[in-house]
């Protein structure tokens, strides 16, 4: 995947890449990164000699038919680990212990610590469970990541993508040992996540949301949703309005004589 996929990523859109002088030769280490497209999983292991282990929804895994075959043999292929999301703490409980095995085998773990895409290009509050708690339990050290531009690459709703130079940032790896056996402080949790973000933030540039990400599209779907009921319920209005003027029209055409 490195040759085929990674070459021909790296061939087609020419990503640049500032601090590979932080990633480790060899060792733990975690890779938190911001998080604006489906492709990101992709441009960043792409540029990296180290193989990078991200988590993704084991339904991308598990999909029967030739289909489900393939798109599980590619996703093994660029480093991605199943995590089943059932149960009520599934999602973030699988990635925390995933997150720790692939560390505890001295490679790289790559993480989204908003927990979702960026609905609007802009960066949201760290969630504090998994990266925390990873870094924490395990010691590894946590470099910050910037993804530059991939986002209009290929925007929601198109379908060729757009061939154009991402950016990758790399900052200087990051030491809590500070807080070593304090996984389960939840205020030590949020420092740790929060300093993490502050530091993506300085290497992307982008503008600090105070407020999840989830919450965000939340708010996003049910505008969208209360837009088009409007719509709707204007539409209906027209159309009553329409009736109405047509049966006004032909009572005063009734009432003199047609």
């Amino acid at each position: 995947m490195k040759v085929t996929v990674g070459g021909s990523l790296k061939l087609a859109f020419r990503p640049w890449v500032e601090g590979l002088e932080h990633i480790p030769a060899d060792g733990p280490a975690i890779l938190a990164s911001n998080h604006l497209s489906f492709s990101d999983s992709f441009f960043l292991p792409a540029v990296l000699d180290r193989k990078v282990t991200f988590i993704a929804k084991a339904e991308y895994f598990n999909t029967p038919g030739v289909k489900g075959r393939l798109t599980a043999a590619f996703f093994k292929g660029v480093g991605q680990l199943p995590v089943d999301r059932s149960g009520a703490r599934g999602a973030g409980e699988a990635a925390i212990k995933s997150g720790i095995e692939v560390l505890e085998c001295g490679e790289l773990f790559g993480i989204y610590p908003e927990g979702t895409r960026s609905p609007d290009g802009r960066l949201y509050r760290g969630k504090p469970g998994g990266l925390a708690r990873v870094a924490l339990a395990t010691g590894a050290p946590v470099l910050p990541v910037a993804m530059i531009d991939t986002e209009k690459i290929q925007p929601p709703g198109q379908v060729m993508p757009k061939l154009m130079r991402p950016g990758i940032r790399i900052g200087k790896p990051l030491d809590f040992a500070r807080y070593q056996g304090m996984e389960h402080d939840r205020f030590v949790l949020r420092a740790v996540t929060d300093e993490v973000m502050y530091e993506i933030m300085k290497l992307s540039g982008q503008e600090y949301v105070d407020m999840y990400a989830t919450a965000m599209k939340r708010q996003l779907a049910e505008a969208a949703k209360a837009e088009k009921a409007e719509k709707e319920a204007a539409k209906e209005a027209a159309k009553e309005a329409a009736k109405e003027a047509d049966r006004a029209a032909k009572d005063a055409e009734s009432r003199t004589g047609g």
